[in-house]
């Protein structure tokens, strides 16, 4: 189908969709604007209609994600080239009930295998999370003047490295020191 949305608005239009939400872009990203002010201006009675469902949600999880928050605002779902994923009858209705246990079961699955992956690389002395601000080397020397040099509280260095934040009220408040 290409990045043309020419054959989609020909699509919805021909179905008799009068309001189209679109946008150019990759479902990869969690910003999705379009969908989410579709989804706030939700009537009873609407019926939101895709091309395929996979114009829609990038998993199988997300797609009943969407569908569930469709149905929760008494509105309808379908998608034309899946004539299954309607939500007009009780059969269709069944079908997403369906395709939102296998939802369930890839959501485990990808939890799964992120977990396995994250051990993996553990295993592998992988550095996990934010990247550190300071080299190894930096680290070092930071550690070997710590020790080094007994700082006494009102040294400029001991400013520097011994200065603490504060973060919420003043009735409870916790230090934060840098991570070295």
């Amino acid at each position: 189908m290409g990045q043309t949305l020419d054959s989609q608005l020909e699509q919805l239009r021909g179905a008799g969709c009068t309001k189209i939400y679109r946008k150019k872009a990759t479902g990869a990203r969690a910003d999705r604007r379009q969908l989410l002010d579709m989804l706030k201006h939700l009537a009873p009675g609407d019926v939101v209609t895709v091309t395929r469902i996979d114009r829609l949600a990038r998993s199988t999880f997300d797609l009943f994600a969407i569908i569930k928050e469709i149905v929760d605002a008494k509105a309808q779902f379908r998608s034309l080239a899946e004539p299954w994923a309607d939500t007009g009858t009780s059969t269709e209705r069944l079908m997403i009930a369906v395709l939102g246990g296998l939802a369930d079961v890839e959501r485990d699955l990808i939890r799964t295998r992120t977990a396995e992956g994250r051990s993996r690389a553990q295993k592998r002395g992988q550095h996990m999370g934010r990247p550190r601000k300071l080299t190894a080397a930096q680290q070092a020397e930071a550690r070997r003047r710590r020790t080094e040099v007994p700082l006494s509280p009102s040294s400029p260095a001991a400013t520097a490295w011994g200065k603490a934040r504060f973060h919420g009220s003043n009735e409870k408040q916790r230090r934060v020191s840098p991570k070295i």
